[in-house]
């Protein structure tokens, strides 16, 4: 099975080779073996407003969000406080009432 890039546009998993490039067909965009390579190489956490995440930053829920697994609802306007960065780029792990959780960052906006 061959190794294929995500899209570096919009993340996308369901990209594919069409002869001589990589198509994604969640946002149409077309991009070399090279440029998604690049990108996956100096991917960094960012918001949902493309501002860079650090760890220790304090960031905002944007969205309701249910926790799988319980009945907690994360309010949209939740502050999380020193929130801590992952080896996957598009999540963060944090603390909210007294519980680990992993969010998604494009939830989050700083």
């Amino acid at each position: 099975m061959t190794d294929i890039p995500k899209c570096p546009k919009c993340g996308s998993e369901f990209t594919y080779f069409d002869g001589s490039l990589y198509v994604c067909p969640d946002c149409a965009h077309e991009f070399s073996a090279e440029e998604g390579e690049a990108t996956e190489e100096n991917a960094v956490a960012k918001d949902s407003n493309g501002t860079e995440l650090f760890d220790g930053d304090a960031v905002t829920v944007i969205k309701d969000l249910k926790v799988k697994g319980s009945s907690m609802v994360i309010k949209r306007g939740t502050k999380v406080k020193s929130i801590r960065l992952t080896e996957n780029p598009e999540e963060v792990d944090c603390k909210i009432e007294g519980s680990s959780i992993v969010l998604k960052t494009c939830f989050l906006k700083k």
